[in-house]
């Protein structure tokens, strides 16, 4: 929709001139040549720009404006004179305008000025936007997200909350698969119990053997106490096993024993103890390719891997990045206790496009440090580290032929499968709009889509998985 413009002024030739210019550059406009008329005009429309005269026969454009500012729209104000006085124009800069022009006017000065002007408003409707879409459909407890995969894992998180059984989050650093994990466990007949969680891969065998199944006192040196392990404390609960994949062999023959019997041992006893804990595994390797070298068990694996739930990484949800952006930047905001800025258009693309190889921490860490840092009441693209300024070609992930060779159709057909896939979610799920993006006709891409399980009737979870 084009943008909307409300002239007020009470000179009639002034009001053809820009009537003229406005509909010219594609703008919709409506005219009014007197405050109490130009109030009537605003009642009646929604504009996005009102150029007001400041000077009218039946009271002064400060009212008019003053009266706009005091209802909260997202309109620009620019205030027009023929009379250039320094404390007018503070005046109405104080009261809310978004500039302050002077007649006779300079034609492309007026365009530049009105165009900056809609931008602003565009951009303060935009961030309106996305905070309702927060609070909204787009926000599952603390998970943020708009694209079709996002929403699929949400539909999923709600199906499989209900149930207990053991889930496996696969998905790079930094993209949410605790979160998940949490909104898993609150959405479901667990969530009066605790959830607890432990780095499998930050704590040694041993150390990591009494944290899950506890132990006995006497049973090691250093163990002045019994300690009850993170399956007793989580019964009832959720326990998410994070970097499960950096298990050692002899772990995951303890950890398979109790998966499988529902019963743990304490170390030094020789007592099991039934527990009922719901668990959730997640990891950023390929358990599977694991599996196949030998250093993770097959049998745990289809243990763990009942319903697997694949989280996506940010870049192939780049329609994301505003959502986040903006969450990060009302959460920062209230812990530094400042007004949240408003994030320019520019910086808005720019963060759109880069590919964020640490995900959606590595974005969050980004909106914290421009917070801390900038002075202004706008984030722009100086307020972003240099590194996302200068991403080019070295950005791209370079292909190693692995040591044991490869499958080259499989892996092909891996590839077009995900390339499909952010087709997808960039046309919001149109076939024929994806189709055009990678380069294929619209059957052949409604037949690999089908192939793919890339399509509609498919289950979240066959989407999920692909």
């Amino acid at each position: 929709m084009n943008a909307r413009i409300l002239v007020v002024d009470d000179e009639q030739s002034m009001l053809e001139f820009l009537e003229v210019l406005l509909r010219e550059e594609g703008y919709e406009t409506a005219t009014a040549r007197s405050v109490a008329e130009g109030r009537e005009r605003w009642a009646e429309g929604d504009f996005h720009l009102v150029l007001c005269d400041l000077i009218m026969p039946d009271g002064s454009g400060l009212e008019l404006l003053e009266e706009i500012r005091s209802q909260e729209s997202s309109a620009s104000v620019i205030m027009m004179t023929a009379y250039t006085s320094t404390k007018s124009a503070i005046e109405a800069m104080k009261l809310g305008a978004y500039d302050y022009l002077s007649k006779p006017f300079d034609v492309d000065e007026i365009k530049l000025t009105i165009q900056k002007a809609i931008e602003k408003t565009a951009l303060v409707d935009e961030n309106v936007y996305l905070r309702r879409e927060l609070e909204g459909k787009y926000k599952f407890s603390n998970i943020i997200g708009r694209s079709r995969r996002m929403q699929e894992i949400f539909a999923l998180v709600e199906r499989v909350a209900r149930t207990s059984s053991t889930i496996l989050l696969e998905g790079e650093s930094g993209t949410g698969k605790e979160l998940i994990a949490r909104a898993i466990h609150y959405a479901g007949p667990r969530a009066k119990h605790r959830f607890l969680s432990v780095n499998c891969g930050a704590l040694p065998e041993a150390l990591l053997e009494s944290e899950l199944f506890g132990h006995k006192r006497g049973a090691f040196t250093g163990a002045i106490a019994e300690k009850k392990g993170l399956f007793q404390a989580a019964h009832r609960g959720t326990l998410l096993l994070d970097e499960v994949g950096e298990m050692t062999p002899p772990m995951q023959v303890k950890l398979l024993r109790a998966l499988q019997e529902k019963k743990i041992r304490q170390v030094g006893s020789n007592v099991e103890q039934p527990v009922d804990a719901r668990i959730i595994a997640a990891t950023n390797r390929d358990l599977r390719q694991l599996t196949q070298s030998g250093e993770f068990r097959e049998d745990l694996y289809y243990r763990i891997n009942v319903i697997p739930i694949r989280v996506p990484p940010l870049r192939q949800r780049r329609e994301d990045v505003p959502l986040l952006v903006d969450f990060f930047v009302q959460k920062y905001s209230r812990e530094m206790d400042i007004e949240p800025p408003r994030v320019s258009v520019e910086a808005l693309k720019l963060l759109e496009s880069y590919l964020w190889p640490g995900n959606v921490r590595e974005l969050e860490n980004v909106i914290e440090r421009a917070l801390a840092l900038t002075t202004s009441d706008t984030l722009t693209s100086e307020d972003i580290p240099t590194h996302l300024l200068h991403q080019g070609a070295s950005t791209l992930p370079t292909i190693d032929l692995p040591e044991e060779g490869l499958d080259l159709e499989v892996h092909l057909d891996d590839m077009r499968r995900e390339l499909m896939g952010q087709a997808l979610d960039r046309s919001s799920g149109v076939q024929t709009q994806a189709a055009e993006l990678v380069g294929m006709s619209f059957r052949s891409f409604r037949y690999y889509a089908k192939k793919a399980g890339l399509t509609k009737d498919q289950r979240p979870e066959e989407v999920i998985e692909s």
